[in-house]
């Protein structure tokens, strides 16, 4: 079933309009009329609805259903990522949407080789938000990740700090492991920090306990930086019996 994404105030009426790039990919679809269509505000409540009439540049559609998402996962998972070269993080944000996360920060770290300007860091959150769209769209989600970027490691901790589980994964950790993190209570919310190429200061892993985030390892190997947000948070989601 063909799924698009409206703003929320959009999607209170049982008719419902698709314009701009909504109509242009439902003309590649070629829908119409009778068909039935997935309407969604990207916050977790969809419409199924039926496309009523087709003309140029919009598609008219009338509700049938409205209900709340049933393929959102049962935690909300905050992925942070320190900023990373290259499209590593385009990479994780399209990924860590398949896999479900609520959010996905971005913030500066010590050893970050990538410090994008105001200016073209505009333009990178509209190119990652725009990402995240597609993949929500692709992997039948009914709420969209939002693509954030803070402006420093410290408020990245206090915000991570204020889930149910707040995790820091650092290499040259070896006791704690992500299991025996989650085991220790159950939650709704979780947020987990992962490093620059160069990884994390050894400061910036006290900083972590600090704010009172438990410091972890993700095992014996060393993953890149664009590996390890996506191996937590598959994990997590096994954990929480997503998978």
């Amino acid at each position: 079933m063909a799924r698009f994404f409206v703003n929320s105030q959009d999607i209170n009426s049982d008719l419902l309009v698709l314009t701009g790039e909504n109509a242009e990919h439902a003309k590649v679809l070629r829908l119409n009329n009778g068909e039935v269509v997935t309407v969604c505000d990207g916050q977790g409540t969809e419409c199924i609805c039926t496309v009523q009439e087709v003309s140029a540049g919009q598609i008219s559609l009338v509700v049938s259903e409205r209900q709340a998402s049933a393929v959102e996962a049962c935690v909300r998972a905050t992925v942070y990522m320190a900023f990373s070269k290259g499209d590593k993080f385009e990479h994780v944000v399209q990924k860590a949407t398949e896999l479900g996360a609520y959010e996905i920060v971005a913030f500066p770290s010590v050893r970050c080789v990538s410090r994008p300007d105001e200016k073209s860091l505009k333009k990178k959150v509209e190119r990652w938000q725009k990402i995240a769209t597609s993949a929500a769209e692709q992997s039948g989600r009914g709420r969209i990740p939002q693509v954030l970027v803070l402006d420093s490691y410290k408020k990245a901790l206090e915000r991570a700090s204020q889930s149910d589980i707040g995790i820091l994964f650092y290499e040259n950790e070896q006791a704690k492991t992500l299991k025996m993190a989650l085991s220790d209570k159950s939650f709704q919310t979780i947020s987990f920090i992962t490093g620059p190429e160069g990884g994390l200061d050894p400061k910036e892993v006290e900083q972590a306990l600090s704010a009172g985030l438990q410091v972890c390892t993700l095992g014996k190997r060393i993953l890149r930086c664009e590996t390890a947000p996506l191996c937590a948070l598959s994990a997590i989601m096994y954990h929480a019996g997503e998978f």
